[in-house]
């Protein structure tokens, strides 16, 4: 999902050094979106995994 983020992310700079500004601010848009979603799995993740608990494991 990081991976999506990065790309939208590099759309929008490649578009904003075109000058494509309304491209521009929808793709970094659509990636501040995609990463904020990211983050909040990889949180949701975090505290699954340990509320679950992994006992005896390292």
């Amino acid at each position: 999902m990081l991976r999506w983020a990065i790309i939208f992310l590099i759309v929008a700079l490649v578009a904003a050094v075109l000058g494509f500004g309304g491209i521009a601010n929808f793709s970094f848009e659509i990636a501040k979106f995609v990463a904020i979603i990211a983050l909040v799995l990889f949180i949701i993740s975090l505290v699954a995994n340990g509320m679950r608990g992994r006992g005896g494991r390292v």
